[in-house]
């Protein structure tokens, strides 16, 4: 079984809408079909269609964070007005190309507001990020293959604007949320999350997973070791 909970950023292709009758009014992709992206996965047409129409049913969609709130780094953070919402996601549907979303910033009258504003104008704020989980998916068998085709997105919670697409501050936010109970899924999360090969992450896994099950308490000093590790590679 996958980690429980995912992360993956993309460089938001997005536009200012409609600013004259609301201003902070922006819509791009958010996801594009048939694309490996650098982990291995590639998201099949179809894909959120069960999540999104699940968020309808309950009229209500993903929220709408910076840098994934509190769960943006590998240990979360303590400003407690970290998950505030930034933006309200107005409709999310796929299309052809991928998962398309309209949203629009809220509090543009505050400092952060404004900062916010600004630096997507600027071109300096440019990623989204989604977090998920994964519902059905298959995995590669040869090299030439993603390593995942994934058919379904189980849940998709929050929808982020992030500074850094695929870095590793969009990627480590996976560890805090993993409910890791295997050493299958420790690899999947090393390989996801923290970007090591096939061959390191099985090594490390092995050898980290024994580990956490001696001490608990001490995996995540460990994944945090290994996180300093890969900066350096």
């Amino acid at each position: 079984m996958p980690i429980s909970s995912e992360r993956k950023a993309v460089v938001f292709d997005y536009k200012f809408v409609d600013e004259a009758v609301a201003p902070g009014t922006f819509e791009g992709y958010g996801s594009v079909f048939n694309n490996e992206d650098d982990g291995g996965d590639l998201i099949l047409p179809g894909a959120f269609a069960g999540a999104i129409q699940r968020h309808q049913t309950k009229s209500a969609m993903p929220k709408m964070l910076l840098n994934h709130g509190s769960m943006g780094g590998l240990f979360g953070g303590n400003d407690p007005m970290a998950d505030l919402p930034v933006g309200c996601w107005n409709t999310m549907s796929e299309d052809t190309h991928g998962l398309q979303c309209k949203g629009r910033l809220i509090n543009l009258d505050t400092e952060s507001g404004k900062r916010i504003y600004g630096a997507m104008k600027e071109r300096a704020l440019d990623g989204l990020s989604i977090g998920y989980s994964v519902g059905e998916f298959t995995r590669g068998t040869k090299p030439n293959e993603p390593r995942r085709t994934i058919k379904t997105i189980k849940s998709l919670p929050e929808v982020s604007l992030v500074t850094f697409p695929m870095n590793e501050l969009a990627r480590t936010g996976a560890v805090k949320a993993a409910d890791i109970r295997t050493v299958r899924e420790f690899e999947d999360a090393l390989r996801d999350v923290l970007g090591f090969s096939h061959a390191a992450a099985k090594s490390i896994a092995q050898r980290g997973f024994k580990v956490a099950n001696e001490q608990p308490s001490r995996l995540d000093s460990f994944v945090a070791s290994l996180r300093d590790v890969r900066r350096q590679i």
